[in-house]
């Protein structure tokens, strides 16, 4: 770029150059009629967005100086004519216009008239058809060449200077009308590189704002950071400067006096005491320079061998403006049917708005020959792995003309299915360091198990990343795996239990069994977990049993199968009288087998919601209501008939004594176990009354009318004036 380059576009236009001279040699020519038509889609529909038209005109640039540097590999004397290969950005705010220019192959008058003139050589007519009619079958825009056109989304009239080394110089010049003009270039334009184009887009009033250097620089990080070339942006810089005052008063004459003395040899006296004196004044210089906008490399392209962490960890920070490292990464290039490079990164923490549904998720940038396409394609990645960064580089997407969409193809689910492996890899390396697996599965936890709700293909892999706590692992939390190998001698199944909180199962009657014959019992306390299980199902085998459901089958020994079956006989009635009492709110009551200190519990249908999810059903904002008749299980109310609570009501209903105090106490330890099984409280009001009436009971009040109207006092029986305080006080227990 030299210094006649610049003249002429930071001159302002004075002089006008040799009108004759220039139109002399000016031939117009008429787009073709595909051409024109295509123009006007460009401006009226391809692009959604305006600014990527820098994009698409930098990219074309690139192009060029791919073909120069090929082309220099057989014959370098095609690259003396200008060495240095970049492209550069020059904005002039006073003539409105914006330039990018490149030291690139450059085109001849004939591939100008062709390149410019006309689209793709072939189908042209059939494309614009199908286009027109919104039938066509969009594929690689550089089939068709259209990117050049963007440049008319803000821009009204364009004019190209190209040089080739194969030709002269020439001006291409259109305002998108239905002509274009080419001429020779003269010296008056001022354009005097060896070899190259430069584009000059006299930009409409409406987009001034892509004269102003910062938008500038943001467009070419956003969309052409990682272009292999230099882009350089013509910069405006305001310095500090302190000059003497004396110094800046100097006159003409005085400096005419000073040449007198040349020739004289004239020897300078120091005074200190005066330089002391001399006033100092700050001015403000404006200088400018060319910056560099792409300094970031592209290194997904490089070999791995060759980097270092520090290199992976300035590139993530870079990508993705975290303030830490990143956790782990994956650096990998696909060959067969579609070549494609990548760089898959973890970040350490999840961020706050990871689930949230309205979120863009923008986390791995699309590019095709380093220039950013997309960074919100849905398809690219799964939701469930909407956390991990990165970006996917190929030199063939399948892209809309406008390349701001990908098509559906089977080659994009190949990409997706690659990235997918690529990740549950990352995650497995991962895992083999304890500590750094702890750290990602407490922020990531929960996007593992909504891939294993939502991907089938590749669920067993991710059931090998779980990981919960249990009855046996204390504060450490244990695989699928390392429970498998604790497995006593004869388990079949995998036990687990759902609730709100680790104390709150592990506090759980569901367990008391299991924990005397020393079975694990696996706790999953993320609401996730409940949609997760459903999808698992079994692992390795070993079918995934729920300990609050009904199906529950402990191995037992022909003994205890025989006091189990006389224990069912001596409980009918009790049974029978339960279920009388609590009518619809269960379905049946049973003699249980899987408590032992509880008098009771309450288990959920094998194949209905368990209470857990029941609690998270009924929390949901937008909940559908009709789902609760059909998916909210029966509840069966399973005794332990060794328990003295259940021992004394069988004793009471044995003797037909089923009066108030009995249904009270019936009602009052279904409360209770709804409470310890995971359920709410049906009427926290009716709950709080019968407590009331049992301390009032206990100490020996009076049941009054102060008592609440639904507790129906006029059917409680009268107390037993000669029993002794502990014995009503045993009733009441």
């Amino acid at each position: 770029i030299n210094a006649e380059y610049m003249g002429f576009f930071f001159k302002t236009k004075t002089e006008k150059p040799n009108q004759q001279a220039m139109s002399a040699a000016v031939e117009s020519f008429p787009f073709q009629a595909e051409i024109s038509q295509l123009l006007n889609l460009i401006i009226n529909a391809f692009y959604s967005n305006k600014e990527i038209f820098l994009r698409e005109l930098i990219s074309n640039a690139s192009d060029a100086l791919d073909k120069i540097r090929y082309e220099g590999l057989t014959a370098p004397e095609k690259l003396a004519t200008a060495p240095e290969l970049c492209i550069t950005i020059t904005p002039n705010k006073a003539l409105k216009q914006l330039v990018i220019e490149d030291s690139g192959i450059g085109m001849t008058k004939g591939e100008l008239i062709n390149c410019l003139g006309t689209i793709a050589r072939s189908g042209t007519k059939a494309f614009m058809e199908a286009i027109t009619s919104g039938s066509a079958d969009m594929s690689m825009i550089g089939q068709f060449g259209v990117g050049f056109y963007s440049a008319y989304l803000v821009a009204d009239k364009v004019v190209v200077f190209s040089k080739s080394n194969l030709d002269d110089p020439h001006v291409w010049e259109s305002n998108a009308g239905g002509t274009f003009t080419i001429r020779r270039a003269v010296p008056e334009d001022n354009f005097t590189i060896g070899r190259g184009t430069r584009i000059v887009l006299h930009l409409k009033d409406d987009y001034l704002e892509y004269l102003e250097e910062k938008r500038l620089k943001d467009l070419v990080k956003k969309h052409s950071e990682f272009i292999g070339y230099p882009i350089k942006l013509w910069i405006e810089k305001t310095v500090d400067k302190e000059v003497d005052e004396e110094a800046e008063a100097d006159s003409d004459e005085e400096k005419e006096k000073l040449k007198d003395l040349e020739g004289f040899k004239v020897e300078e006296v120091k005074d200190e005491e005066a330089e002391k004196k001399k006033k100092k004044k700050t001015v403000k210089e404006v200088t400018h320079e060319w910056d560099l906008l792409n300094k970031n490399k592209a290194i997904w392209l490089r070999n791995p061998e060759d980097l270092t962490k520090e290199d992976y960890a300035s590139f993530y920070k870079s990508l993705t403006n975290d303030w830490e490292d990143h956790l782990h990464h994956k650096h990998f290039t696909m060959e067969g049917n579609l070549d494609f490079s990548s760089v898959l990164f973890i970040p350490k923490r999840a961020p706050f708005d990871l689930f949230e549904p309205r979120k863009k998720n923008n986390n791995i940038k699309l590019y095709v020959k380093r220039v950013f396409i997309m960074d919100n394609c849905e398809e690219l990645m799964p939701d469930w792995l909407s956390f991990v960064k990165g970006v996917v580089d190929s030199e063939d997407f399948p892209l809309s003309i406008s390349r701001e969409h990908l098509q559906q193809s089977k080659i994009l689910k190949i990409i997706r299915k690659t990235l997918v492996k690529k990740c549950i890899q990352m995650f497995q390396e991962i895992a083999e360091k304890k500590e750094d697996y702890t750290k990602f599965y407490e922020q990531f936890s929960k996007n593992i198990k909504l891939g294993i709700h939502e991907d089938a293909q590749n669920r067993a892999q991710l059931a090998e990343l779980l990981r919960y706590n249990s009855t046996k692992s204390s504060d450490d939390m244990t695989s699928l795996k390392d429970y498998v190998t604790r497995m006593k001698e004869g388990q079949k199944d995998i036990y687990y239990i759902t609730g709100e909180s680790k104390q709150v199962v592990s506090n759980s009657p569901f367990l008391e069994k299991l924990r005397k014959r020393s079975l694990e019992v696996l706790y999953m306390t993320e609401p996730i977990d409940e949609y997760s299980v459903q999808q698992l199902k079994e692992y390795e085998g070993h079918k995934l049993v729920c300990v609050t459901k009904e199906g529950l089958n402990l191995d037992e020994t022909d003994d205890e199968k025989k006091a189990a079956e006389e224990e069912k006989a001596q409980n009918e009635g009790l049974c029978k009288a339960l279920k009388e009492i609590l009518a619809d709110k269960i379905e049946k009551v049973v003699v249980g087998t899987r408590i032992v200190d509880s008098p009771c519990c309450l288990v959920t249908g094998e194949f209905g919601w368990s209470a857990n999810m029941e609690r998270i059903m009924k929390a949901q904002a937008l909940r559908d209501n009709t789902m609760f008749s059909y998916m909210s299980s029966k509840k069966t109310l399973e005794i332990n008939p060794s328990h003295p609570i259940i021992a004394e009501l069988r004793a009471r209903q044995s003797r037909d004594n089923v009066d108030r105090m009995f249904r009270d106490l019936v009602f009052l330890l279904f409360d209770t176990a709804l409470l310890t099984s995971g359920f709410s409280l049906e009427d926290p009001g009716q709950f709080a009354a019968r407590i009331q009436r049992m301390i009032k009971v206990g100490l020996r009040l009076p049941l009054d009318s102060a008592a609440p109207a639904s507790a129906d006092l006029s059917d409680m029986p009268p107390l037993e004036e000669a029993a002794a305080p502990s014995t009503k006080m045993e009733e009441v227990d």
